[in-house]
């Protein structure tokens, strides 16, 4: 497959593992005017983009890709797609209206403190410090994903505080895959504005926003890839199952939002809470392959 072929990639990050020629594990390259690391290991390949510490791209050895991101990226300003971070607040910002949505954390570049390697796979540690916070992002890739997020804050006052890990999952369509693990789940579904009760698995095609009360283990399934991904939100306060539906998304050609569904866990806006100084807060995302 040449490199220019990017119709026949289920990726557009692929690009960089389409050489037969021996790459070392870690290497920085330039894409779409940002800094980004691609990895190269035997047990899988993965790309994490410098701006927002942001995992872009992962796929163990002999799979297809588990994440999802947009072909195009803007010149400036956040990037669509992989596991963005948002931090330290998750939507609209409670009191200044111009900041931006989401926080600072998927605009900014991060500093990669450490990367490793081993048999089973790479860790790499990433950070960010703010005025009086600090945030580090874990990750250990292999033939799962294991991501885990910790925030310090290290203010004289206690501050309001939310976070997100808003992740892309690639599929085959939306039309056919389904979610399972939330029945019985309360939440609030943002499209009817109205609370919820999850019956059975859930079905994201024609649009969903909802975010249930649910911390744990959810099942991915995808019939046409027949595939199953276990997804672990941890034990966040809330998990967030969004897929526009037909609403036309900026920044994603048409077609391409057929390609994902958003699971994430989170402490949404409305799960905000205070973080005294000195105090610690932490999220995790993990996913394995279901066989």
């Amino acid at each position: 497959m040449a490199i220019g072929e990017t119709g026949l990639l289920e990726h557009p990050l692929q690009r960089f593992f389409t050489s037969t020629r021996p790459r070392p594990t870690f290497q920085w390259e330039r894409y779409q005017q940002r800094e980004v690391l691609v990895i190269d290991h035997p047990q899988c390949q993965a790309v994490f983009s410098r701006q927002g510490g942001q995992l872009l791209h992962f796929q163990p050895r002999d799979q297809k890709p588990w994440l999802w991101c947009a072909a195009q990226w803007p010149q400036v300003g956040a990037i669509r797609g992989g596991i963005p971070v948002c931090w330290p607040w998750v939507g609209r910002h409670p009191c200044e209206s111009g900041w931006p949505a989401h926080g600072w954390a998927r605009l900014l570049d991060w500093k990669l403190i450490d990367s490793a390697e081993c048999e089973a796979g790479v860790t790499l540690h990433w950070r960010l410090k703010l005025w009086d916070w600090q945030a580090d992002l874990f990750a250990e890739l292999g033939v799962g994903m294991d991501l885990r997020l910790a925030t310090l804050h290290e203010d004289s006052q206690p501050c309001q505080f939310s976070h997100a890990l808003h992740a892309y999952w690639r599929i085959s369509d939306v039309a056919h895959v389904a979610l399972e693990g939330l029945d019985g789940a309360y939440g609030y579904d943002e499209l009817s504005r109205s609370a919820c009760e999850q019956k059975g698995e859930l079905r994201p095609v024609g649009g969903c926003q909802r975010v249930f009360e649910h911390a744990g283990t959810l099942e991915l399934q995808d019939e046409v890839w027949c595939r199953r991904l276990s997804i672990d939100t941890g034990d966040s306060a809330s998990t967030v199952v969004w897929h526009p539906g037909s609403r036309p998304l900026l920044g994603v050609e048409a077609g391409e939002a057929s390609g994902f569904v958003r699971i994430e866990a989170a402490s949404a806006a409305a799960d905000s809470f205070s973080l005294a100084p000195g105090q610690q807060a932490r999220l995790s995302l993990q996913a394995h392959l279901v066989h």
